[in-house]
């Protein structure tokens, strides 16, 4: 008589993770607050460069040799207090960034110390792209990497507060892998309008230095119709996408996020043509700097919402033929 011996198989897989909770309603809040605080400081870097105080503080990390504050016999004038402004921000936008960490680790979210990581380190590395740029004298090249930089922050920083808005875990789509596509197609849209624009800027009067401003040198109104263009496009495609969104009965809030995002896009338009019909009037400018923030905002919460949590997606219904 012959035996068979069975081998009992064992598996070292580790058992799922639990998926951990949204954050509270303070963290939550934190979160929203750093995303408000880096838009807030790209507009009022905006504000030292439209009023020609980029150089307010002739050096860095000092603003002048021997004082980190200004000094009355600084022949900056006004623009001192400005320039200083801004880099006095810098150090609360830091404050409330080692709050979100605090935050995070507290609510034992580990999935997003990665983008508070970037967040901390993009803002240390801003403050060494503004030496660099004040050392260089202002010009367009390090002005515009300081500017792409804090958009890449507001990027971050946005992703961060919706995140921390749902439970952690794997997410699946909501929506047709047509419709995002068409969305992330239209996020490199808006970034490439966002580059663009910087470079109109630096080919532009407001280059940040009150005297003896840098430009790129290239035409104005040629660069400024290449970012007029892909406006254009970037619309478009939002049209589509809303309509997309609205056809395939996606969920409220991915619809909801596209429509928000498009009606601040034609706001923005609508800026944009003001100001370049009316010699670029430096508020206008800086309300267009801030409305790009917005933008970026918008636009990442829409991709967002078109994944969510495995967990929160309702199973679909099963049909009655199925159960019989």
């Amino acid at each position: 008589m012959s035996v068979t011996v069975g081998r009992s198989t064992t598996t070292n897989a580790r058992p799922a993770r639990a998926p951990r909770a949204a954050l509270p309603r303070w963290g939550s809040g934190v979160l929203l607050l750093n995303v408000v605080a880096e838009c807030l400081i790209v507009v009022t870097g905006g504000v030292v460069r439209l009023t020609g105080s980029g150089l307010g503080c002739p050096t860095w990390p000092q603003c002048v040799p021997g004082s980190y504050v200004p000094v009355v016999q600084q022949e900056q004038g006004f623009h001192k207090w400005i320039e200083f402004g801004n880099r006095t921000l810098t150090g609360l936008v830091g404050v409330i960034a080692l709050a979100c960490l605090i935050a995070v680790w507290r609510s034992r979210r580990r999935d997003l110390l990665p983008y508070v990581g970037l967040v901390i380190f993009g803002i240390l590395a801003q403050a060494v792209i503004g030496g660099i740029t004040v050392h260089m004298e202002l010009a367009p090249g390090y002005v515009m990497t300081h500017f792409l930089v804090s958009m890449l922050l507001v990027t971050a920083s946005t992703i961060l507060w919706r995140r921390g808005r749902e439970v952690s875990g794997p997410r699946t789509p909501v929506v047709r892998r047509e419709v995002r596509g068409g969305a992330w197609l239209a996020a490199v849209l808006l970034y490439g309008v966002v580059v663009v624009g910087t470079v109109v800027t630096g080919s532009g009067p407001h280059s940040g230095d009150a005297d003896e401003p840098a430009r790129f040198g290239l035409d104005p109104q040629a660069v400024s119709w290449l970012h007029a263009d892909l406006v254009m496009a970037y619309v478009g495609l939002l049209v589509g996408i809303v309509v997309a969104l609205r056809a395939t009965a996606a969920p409220r809030a991915a619809r909801r996020a596209s429509l928000q995002l498009l009606a601040a896009t034609l706001l923005q338009g609508v800026v944009g043509y003001t100001q370049y019909f009316t010699d670029l009037p430096w508020v206008l400018v800086a309300i267009h700097m801030g409305m790009a923030c917005l933008l970026v905002v918008l636009q990442v919460r829409l991709l967002c919402a078109l994944t969510a949590p495995r967990t929160e997606v309702a199973a679909p219904p099963v049909p009655a033929a199925a159960t019989a």
